[in-house]
């Protein structure tokens, strides 16, 4: 560990520190005000549920995973009321889970509303790299990221993660979703690292998936995955929600007859899109 490091790790740990003990103090205080009542804390739970963001944050270590200062709030809180949770804790992670849910809405990723859920991977980069090398395969993985990632945020989209050699993201809506993928395309078809010329593929789903943390969960998410799985090289797929947020004009589809996924809902429909002409 650096010298940096072990610095700003006692830092935080100081920090915690005089947070444990402000808390500790505040309790006390709370007790002695008879504002621990859990009947208190039982409504101000119910309250959580109705604001925006994630009524459970700060309640396990997934839904504040990530270094957004309300994340590092949150799981110091915690951790300092964990052993005697009480009104406080409950009115402090209310405030941050608010905090947290501005935070996303400000970005134009809506909290509690559809989003639109994007997957991509480079098509049959796993069988190019074992013959390439590991070195050949950072190198392209850097260039890859560095000709999809920027279109995600200049159409107010987010990478929500990295996987391997391909990635997730969410936009609010489909067309910015669209527009960042067919810039992404334009900016990897420049790529080339020894002969291998990287092919995209894409898929993408509307709905309303659980976001926890950093990161979002449930079926809409799922079937965005598996919708990109079904995809060839170079071509976008695209959810029957999804196509239904589009303006007539914007794209031209065809529907994907064929398509069939394990967890998808049979009535769920795919097309293939491309930019009207």
């Amino acid at each position: 560990m650096s010298e940096t490091e072990e610095m700003a790790e006692e830092h935080e740990s100081d920090s915690e520190s005089k947070l444990s003990q402000e808390i500790e103090q505040i309790t006390e205080e709370q007790r002695a005000l008879g504002v621990a009542d859990p009947r208190l804390v039982a409504v101000t739970k119910v309250l959580r549920r109705l604001l925006p963001g994630d009524a459970h944050f700060g309640d396990d270590p997934l839904s504040t995973a990530g270094d957004k200062q309300s994340q590092i709030l949150a799981r110091r809180l915690a951790r300092a009321t964990a052993e005697d949770p009480g009104l406080l804790r409950e009115a402090g992670l209310t405030a941050l889970q608010v905090w947290d849910a501005m935070g996303h809405t400000l970005g134009r990723i809506p909290v509690k509303a559809d989003i639109t859920i994007v997957f991509t991977d480079l098509v049959k980069f796993s069988d190019w790299s074992l013959k390439a090398g590991d070195e050949a395969a950072v190198e392209l993985l850097r260039e890859v990221s560095a000709a999809i990632e920027p279109p995600v945020v200049l159409h107010a989209g987010k990478v929500v993660k990295r996987l391997g050699d391909g990635m997730m993201a969410v936009f609010a809506s489909p067309a910015d979703a669209l527009g960042a993928l067919a810039d992404a395309q334009e900016r990897i078809a420049k790529v080339n690292v020894a002969g291998y010329t990287p092919e995209l593929r894409a898929g993408l789903h509307t709905g309303r998936p659980e976001r926890v943390g950093n990161d979002y969960f449930g079926i809409d998410v799922n079937i965005a995955a598996r919708v990109a799985e079904a995809a060839h090289a170079g071509e976008i797929l695209i959810s029957d929600s999804a196509l239904a947020e589009l303006e007539r004009g914007q794209y031209e589809a065809k529907r994907k007859r064929l398509f069939r996924a394990k967890g998808v809902p049979p009535e769920v429909k795919v097309y293939a899109v491309t930019p009207a002409a």
